[in-house]
């Protein structure tokens, strides 16, 4: 019987045990669940708490950004030469990433792309955050617009984006100057510490990319709620955006019109300046590209047109087209002549038509003719004579010539605000040295003497050049940007004397009888100017395989000014493979002169109309257009009867 109660005794004490170990462990599991449910409740409402309710933001509110217009450009009368114009931008939304790859084939059918350039794009952009929309498609068109607006519910990873397109004066207008905008590259928004995105724009080329950071703004953001489809429910919140400063040029439109006209259809350049300013008034190379083709996202197919095309439409003749000067060369021989006393100003030649130096035969520009007889170095700039400056040449040596034409500005860059000029050439014993290894031969002096040989010269360069030596020798640093500061001011030493001769040199090439301009001449003004025409292959060369070949044409030079000393104006023209610079090139310098001496009479009496005069040359005379008045506010072309101001025919120098 005590045996049986132990028995019963020892189960129930079994059974009083076990369940309270077990809710014991239960209830540590219990306590410990609890513990973790708590911290990841705090985790997510204290530590994660921003970025999770940033992620629950972002399904309810979007953020678009509103782009800030670039400044315009005007020119020095307030005119406008570079605007914008409102367009739209298709933006993609990435934040489902599955989404976006499963509808990417219909959105790209829808918008007219290819899908394998719309991968691209999505790959070029893979570090950038998901919720960072990305321009796939810059201009929309009104098919994009319903296309977007019909499947809002369907495909609600389309956006639409205002933008300011870039407008530009048509044709190729003052293109090389103004530049042109494009999307920023991979490494432009590498190199910008977060200041650009994929799609923005950016400057590439001219005043565009000089003056970028005043051009661009500063862009806004619209906050606004959307429903689950993407569709707009209400606004949060805008940050207007802040335009981009405007900026004013030195560019005078109308002489810009009529150098623009001047060149149409002509490989070459215009510019003329103040020189007294540095002031940049016209600045023309043609051929051009036209930047409005740059403005949106130029096409594969046109880039590589404008990149394989012999005219060579991307290059800026002003600043980077390095060419032989020809005779323009001769106002460096004459100045380094009359400075170094080398030979004494009163040295005269004879010149037969040709000079035989070191056992060859160089010819005059006149050789076949009876030569130009005895030349002093007036009369040798006036009638352009090769074989005065041939002996210069020879009695200088190359050293001393290449002291002058640098001291002139010749072989450095000007300093223009504007990117990649070049620096040109001005050869030297120790630039043969060093780039060639070998020793000047003085045979190559002579070539260099008239602007030919192994120099090379910018039109930016000689228009410098011509306005410093004719102010005295005060260099002032040519800019496109009205009231520039900071602009250089370089002070060269010449003699009054020197400065003297050479100038009545170049105003008798206009003015004197039988000077290498004299068809030119304009009445009431000292037009002055030198003439230059320099080779493209050597005239045996030429006669073997150039005959009939107008790429070896002869480039046509020419530099006026006006007055003859202290010039308001100076214009250099070139027209490459234009033949005899007098002829040629003359007249568009003389326009743009007459033009800017116009305009500055009737805004001296108070008018406000001008009257543009424009020549329309008829073999070496000025020939008649119909006379024409516009208010000077409008950028419209005019022109008036100009009857010829000289008889005589030019010298085909």
């Amino acid at each position: 019987m005590l045996a049986r109660g132990f028995r019963v005794s020892y189960w129930f004490r079994n059974d009083n045990r076990l369940p309270q170990e077990r809710l014991a462990a239960s209830s540590y599991v219990i306590v410990g669940m609890i513990t973790l449910l708590l911290l990841g409740f705090w985790k997510l409402q204290v530590i994660d708490s921003d970025k999770y309710g940033a992620m629950a933001e972002r399904n309810r509110v979007r953020s678009i950004p509103i782009i800030a217009p670039r400044g315009r450009m005007l020119d020095r009368d307030g005119r406008v030469l570079v605007d914008n114009y409102p367009s739209f931008s298709v933006l993609l939304l990435r934040d489902d990433l599955a989404a976006v790859e499963k509808n990417l084939p219909a959105i790209a059918d829808g918008l007219g792309l290819s899908l394998d350039d719309l991968k691209d794009q999505l790959n070029n952009t893979g570090a950038l955050p998901k919720f960072q929309p990305i321009v796939i498609k810059p201009e929309a068109t009104q098919g994009d617009v319903a296309f977007i607006e019909s499947h809002r519910a369907d495909i609600p990873l389309l956006e639409m984006l205002m933008v300011h397109r870039r407008r530009y004066l048509p044709g190729g207008f003052m293109s090389h100057a103004s530049g042109y905008v494009g999307e920023v590259s991979e490494q432009q928004i590498e190199a910008s510490n977060g200041k650009y995105r994929p799609g923005d724009v950016a400057g590439k080329s001219g005043l565009e990319r000089q003056y970028n950071d005043m051009l661009v703004g500063t862009d806004g953001m619209r906050r606004v709620i959307v429903n689950s489809i993407g569709k707009e429910m209400g606004r949060l919140s805008q940050q207007e955006a802040i335009p981009g400063k405007q900026i004013q040029l030195t560019i005078d439109y109308d002489l810009q019109q009529i150098a623009e006209e001047a060149l149409a259809g002509k490989k070459g350049a215009v510019v003329a300046l103040d020189p007294s300013t540095g002031e940049i008034l016209a600045f023309v190379s043609r051929p051009a590209p036209d930047p409005n083709d740059f403005a949106i996202r130029v096409s594969k197919e046109e880039w590589l047109r404008l990149n394989t095309d012999p005219d060579r439409p991307l290059l800026n003749r002003v600043t980077q087209a390095q060419l032989a000067p020809g005779s323009v060369f001769k106002i460096v021989m004459a100045t380094a002549m009359l400075e170094e006393k080398v030979p004494p100003e009163n040295f005269t030649a004879f010149c037969p038509g040709y000079a035989t130096f070191y056992g060859r035969q160089f010819k005059c520009w006149v050789y076949g003719k009876a030569g130009h007889g005895v030349m002093d170095v007036h009369n040798a700039i006036v009638h352009s004579c090769d074989v005065f400056f041939y002996n210069i040449g020879m009695r200088m040596g190359i050293d001393r010539i290449a002291k002058y034409a640098k001291l002139l500005g010749l072989g450095a860059k000007t300093g223009i605000d504007l990117p990649s000029e070049e620096s040109g050439l001005v050869p030297s014993e120790e630039w043969v040295q060093r780039v060639f290894h070998r020793k000047w031969y003085p045979g190559e002096t002579i070539s260099v003497s008239i602007g030919q040989g192994a120099v090379t010269v910018t039109p930016m360069q000689i228009a410098s050049m011509i306005g410093g030596l004719a102010s005295g020798g005060d260099f002032k640093q040519p800019h496109l940007l009205k009231d520039a500061q900071n602009i250089g001011d370089r002070r060269v030493s010449i003699s009054d004397s020197t400065v003297e001769k050479v100038t009545q040199g170049m105003y008798g090439v206009v003015n004197e009888g039988g000077g290498t301009g004299a068809a030119i001449k304009l009445q009431g003004i000292e037009f002055c100017g030198k003439s230059g025409t320099a080779q493209v292959i050597g005239a045996d060369a030429k006669s073997r395989f150039g005959k009939g070949e107008k790429k070896f044409n002869n480039n046509a030079w020419f530099v006026g000014y006006a007055p003859r000393r202290d010039p308001e104006i100076v214009v250099t023209v070139l027209v490459e493979e234009g033949g005899h610079g007098a002829s040629a090139s003359g007249p568009i310098a003389r326009d743009i002169i007459k033009a800017y001496y116009d305009k500055k009479a009737k805004k001296g009496q108070g008018q406000t109309t001008v009257e543009f005069k424009r020549y329309d040359l008829d073999g070496d005379s000025g020939a008649h257009v119909a006379e024409q008045s516009r208010p000077a506010s409008k950028p419209e072309q005019a022109a008036a009867v100009i009857e010829p101001a000289s008889g005589k025919k030019p010298r085909p120098e």
